[in-house]
């Protein structure tokens, strides 16, 4: 059989790019050579494409997105793709714009049911005509220490934890100069927990890996550098906690991935609280695949090697695509 032409894109306009093009050579180097031919496709901080759009659909079965943040995981790209008419790996354009603002997420989890931390939205436009209104409704509403977020950036990008009004003053000033919206949460304290899910394209296949426990050696939680520099946490797969939390944290992700309508792969960031809850805290639609990511990891434990673990997502995707063809065939 025809091996199918992979094109892995990476790179992209976004914080994250230099993650992205490690999560990009990962799967190259593991893509089951057997099956597929792949090509990574680098996009550049400019956005700018090293071929034509339409060339990219023409010599290629399908594109699996290596790209984390702005671009890359907001629907951005899913929307060019789709419009295009190209398979592609990962949740869908709506459905990643969705994950990647924290605040909507938050309230959707919250209306489901699920614990959250107390959270508040700003816009730069809001905290530029009344900073002194935006520090007070914090300070009214929200126990400190207070967590503060950009509200559209992955991989912990820009999250600061202060607990005095000058800090916050200073943090919010920092934060408006780059990003245009920002949540500002009560810190939880606790046990850091993550755990992805998997399906085969459909949500009715979804599946929770086991979950990993993050304890932060250096730094407060697990930030952007935590995540990145492997002497400043440990990971600890699967999560050494009590097996009913275990349990509760997988039913949790799973939950997750089909409210937000996720496919083929996700993973919910969350908190067990001193107060015995788990707090969701995000969820990511196209977490890191680096070489020291926590799915890869996660998989691995659960007994999916990585390059098995792409094969699924590619085969899934290929799959859709032509259950798509011959749903149009047949109308």
């Amino acid at each position: 059989m025809a091996k199918k032409k992979i094109a892995i894109l990476v790179g992209g306009p976004s914080h994250e790019h230099d993650v992205s093009l490690k999560t990009g050579k990962n799967v190259f180097k593991h893509l089951p050579r057997e099956k597929y031919d792949a090509v990574e496709v680098l996009i550049s901080k400019e956005g700018k494409w090293p071929i034509s759009i339409e060339e990219l659909k023409d010599s290629y079965d399908a594109a699996f997105i290596a790209m984390h943040g702005a671009y890359g995981e907001d629907g951005t790209i899913q929307a060019i793709l789709e419009e295009l008419g190209m398979p592609y790996t990962g949740s869908s354009a709506s459905v990643s714009a969705l994950g990647m603002n924290k605040f909507l997420s938050v309230k959707m989890f919250k209306a489901a049911g699920l614990d959250v931390p107390p959270s508040l939205y700003f816009s730069k436009s809001h905290w530029m005509k009344d900073k002194n209104g935006v520090l007070d409704a914090i300070m009214k509403h929200l126990e400190k220490p207070w967590i503060l977020k950009p509200n559209a950036s992955g991989s912990s990008v820009g999250i600061k934890i202060v607990d005095t009004k000058t800090e916050l003053l200073t943090s919010l000033d920092f934060l408006f100069q780059e990003f245009k919206d920002v949540v500002v949460q009560k810190f939880i304290a606790g046990k850091e927990v993550t755990c992805g899910v998997l399906d085969y394209g459909d949500a009715s296949t979804a599946f929770a890996l086991l979950p990993t426990e993050i304890i932060p050696v250096k730094r407060k939680f697990f930030d952007y550098t935590a995540k990145y520099d492997a002497e400043s946490h440990i990971e600890i797969t699967p999560a050494k906690i009590p097996a009913p939390f275990t349990k509760e944290v997988r039913r949790i992700a799973l939950v997750v991935h089909k409210l937000m309508g996720c496919r083929h792969f996700s993973r919910t960031d969350m908190i067990i609280g001193k107060d015995k809850k788990i707090y969701v805290l995000e969820v990511n639609t196209i977490p890191g695949l680096t070489e020291t990511s926590l799915v890869p990891q996660e998989a691995e434990a659960y007994g999916i090697p990585f390059s098995k673990f792409l094969d699924m997502i590619i085969e899934s995707t290929l799959k859709q695509e032509g259950r798509k063809k011959s749903s149009k065939r047949n109308l």
